[in-house]
């Protein structure tokens, strides 16, 4: 680990209110999802109509995104100078991947296939981290061993940093959770807003780990 990395908070520490709240919510989602299941349990067994309550499941849908948004924005504000530092190195790595871009343009002046345009070299490199993110997650649900070393893959070059990363893999797992809860919202039957509300779990679980973990 360099000298530099020693003076930087544990990635835990770095995203505790984003953490606190991703596990706030998968809380209050097995909550939601009770308030469907408890009732049916606790009917008699030749009971057919059970009246359950489906607003907790939409009152988690309807308030993730902002709390979320909420501890991001605090965890940005207790430690200002890591977010000087990290916004630093992304436009470090960023510059990296419009170099890797541009000489990618360069080879194939001639565009995609049926005379789409290229995308511009500020277009490539934010998809390219997206891209990054996308796949680390994804391995990570798999096996998280290959996903740390896709990650040491992936910065080896140059063109990522290991948090900028591990931060858009856990954009990732966090809106795929949010979209499973829209969905939940969205339903008219009490149990299948309960599945999906549980279904949104893991995707948070997942964040969770992500935001913890530290690589270097």
């Amino acid at each position: 680990m360099t000298p530099d990395r020693l003076n930087l908070p544990a990635r835990r520490r770095r995203h505790a209110r984003l953490i606190a709240a991703l596990t706030e919510l998968i809380g209050a989602c097995a909550e939601a999802a009770g308030e469907v299941y408890r009732p049916i349990a606790a009917a008699p067994p030749g009971q057919e109509a059970v009246a359950v309550a489906l607003l907790p499941c939409v009152q988690v849908s309807l308030t993730a995104a902002t709390l979320l948004d909420m501890a991001r924005a605090e965890d940005e504000a207790r430690w200002p100078a890591v977010v000087v530092r990290e916004r630093e190195e992304d436009l470090r790595t960023y510059a990296a991947r419009c170099v890797v871009a541009q000489a990618h343009g360069l080879m194939e002046e001639d565009g995609l296939p049926g005379g789409v345009p290229l995308p511009t070299a500020e277009q490539f490199a934010a998809m390219d981290l997206v891209s990054a993110g996308d796949a680390v997650a994804a391995r990570w649900r798999r096996d998280p061993e290959q996903a740390v070393a896709l990650v040491h893959e992936l910065v080896a070059g140059g063109e990522f940093s290991v948090d900028e990363v591990l931060d858009e893999a856990v954009a990732a797992t966090v809106l795929a959770g949010l979209l499973a809860l829209q969905e939940a919202r969205a339903a008219s039957d009490p149990s299948t807003a309960a599945e999906l509300c549980l279904g949104a779990v893991p995707h948070m679980a997942l964040a969770v780990a992500l935001a913890s973990t530290d690589l270097d």
